[in-house]
């Protein structure tokens, strides 16, 4: 899988951060100036892109299920690619405007798309590893971004156009034959991979189901005895029950479905968990897009030219890609998602003290600053979406209960469903963007350049709050272990 599944979606998840984030480049090379806009139009711009984001991400996660991710991911990736090359032909900033709308609104389920879609293919204990190599191609996004926009820049005048509009003309139309190609590439299941015998999907399908809700010695008892205490006539009316019901259930399978998908919708969010987490991507997501948006302006800022900045904002990133994937390998091997973005909050809190303290008088501690600020934010995403999916499955029945009827556990046994993952990762997305559309104004028009001293106590107190999040979380989960299943992942 790690040769079919990974490679197509992370080269999507890259594709999918290159043509949100190439705005930036294209703002230095010209863009705002062309198209006459202030910084307050700017920051709106960004912002407009954001709310279509965050009202498609639960739905499309749940249409996942139905339509199949072989198909809805592809689809986006070539609806969004369009939106991205008519960047380059627009001549108003209305024309830009519409087109961020629907960038957003055809690119905003990729994320937690993509999460969910591995979540169907590998267990706990290996799907953080994973998320970070699809994650972390943004961080490769970042840096290939600046030296993709320093080459396209000189063809600035060819056919007319500025050299910002041929960033989004090539890099959409690359996109949109990648994204036709995965239409090919994409499995729907891990049964549908054509490269695995019978015997190894069927070894899959079962370490996933047995990953779903990992057996303790103590809920087997608790089933036990439970089984054993029913009697043969309770054994026999439900035979009963079964046979004659089963029409009747066909019938009513569709309302039960769905029935069962907005249960499972409800009690996941009433997971304290789980909002601790949607809490932290909120504060995560604010420094996150801040950076995909306004590195090459912050690196501009000390000095340097449009070329030389572009060049200068692909170290950090380098840094950043790196770090992520070694900490992700770590997590996924000690199974401790919170002390890994503890620590990395700790990193934050350090980068935005240099940040603030070195301000624009002193250039080369503000760019030092990014080399931790980098890899603390890019480094607590993977953790963050591996912590909420891991964790947002539901106990297949109380162990306070071990007389809890078998119904009931079938009941609940149906949550292996995606819904309760869907859901959970949907919110941590569409946190982690609200979280954007506030960077995109706290470093736009809130926080000037080169100073950019509120955005830089803001963010930097978000990176505490990411910690405490977490800690908090650690305490949830470690609570609810001690309450008898030890399926939760601290």
């Amino acid at each position: 899988m790690d040769f079919v599944v990974l490679p197509v979606v992370t080269m999507i998840f890259f594709l999918s951060f290159l043509d949100k984030g190439n705005i930036g480049n294209a703002r230095i090379d010209g863009l705002q100036r062309d198209l006459s806009m202030s910084d307050y139009h700017y920051s709106l711009l960004l912002t407009i892109t954001f709310v279509p984001y965050i009202l498609v991400e639960l739905p499309s996660n749940l249409w996942l299920q139905r339509i199949g991710p072989d198909i809805l991911l592809p689809s986006m990736t070539v609806l969004w690619s369009i939106a991205t090359t008519m960047q380059g032909v627009v001549t108003s900033y209305g024309g830009l405007l519409a087109c961020r709308v629907f960038l957003g609104l055809f690119e905003g389920g990729l994320l937690p798309g993509i999460t969910l879609y591995l979540a169907m293919f590998y267990p706990k204990d290996k799907l953080q590893l994973r998320i970070s190599i699809f994650f972390v191609s943004t961080t490769l996004a970042g840096a290939f971004s600046g030296l993709l926009a320093s080459a396209i820049s000189h063809m600035d005048g060819v056919g007319g156009r500025p050299g910002w509009a041929w960033i989004f003309i090539l890099e959409g139309i690359f996109t949109f034959l990648f994204g036709v190609l995965s239409f090919f590439l994409l499995p729907r299941t891990p049964s549908h991979i054509t490269l695995l015998t019978p015997a190894e999907k069927a070894h899959i399908t079962n370490v996933l189901s047995n990953d779903v809700f990992p057996s303790s010695e103590h809920e087997f008892h608790c089933e036990s005895r439970y089984q054993s205490s029913r009697s043969l006539d309770e054994k026999n009316a439900e035979m009963h029950h079964n046979i004659n019901g089963h029409r009747q259930d066909n019938v009513d399978r569709g309302g039960v479905a769905r029935n069962r998908i907005w249960r499972d919708v409800w009690r996941t969010m009433k997971m304290p968990h789980v909002w601790l987490c949607v809490v932290a991507g909120f504060f995560n997501g604010a420094t996150l897009s801040g950076l995909a948006y306004f590195t090459p302006s912050i690196v501009a800022s000390l000095g340097y030219t449009a070329n030389k900045a572009q060049l200068m904002s692909v170290p950090p990133f380098v840094v950043a890609f790196v770090v992520s994937l070694v900490s992700s390998y770590l997590s996924d091997k000690y199974a401790s998602r919170g002390l890994t973005i503890i620590v990395f909050a700790v990193v934050g809190v350090v980068g935005f003290g240099m940040f603030i303290g070195g301000g624009s008088h002193h250039p080369h501690v503000r760019y030092a600053s990014l080399f931790f600020i980098m890899p603390s934010t890019y480094g607590t995403a993977p953790p963050l979406a591996a912590w909420v999916s891991n964790n947002s499955r539901f106990p297949p029945f109380s162990l306070s209960s071990p007389t809890t009827p078998s119904s009931i556990i079938s009941s609940e046994s149906s949550s292996t469903s995606h819904t309760p993952q869907a859901t959970s990762i949907a919110l941590l997305t569409i946190s982690t963007n609200l979280g954007g559309i506030l960077a995109t104004w706290l470093l736009g028009s809130w926080s000037r350049a080169p100073e950019w001293r509120v955005a830089g106590w803001v963010l930097g107190g978000f990176q505490v709050g990411v910690g405490v999040c977490a800690a908090m979380g650690v305490g949830v989960l470690v609570w609810k272990r001690g309450r008898g299943w030890e399926g939760y992942v601290l």
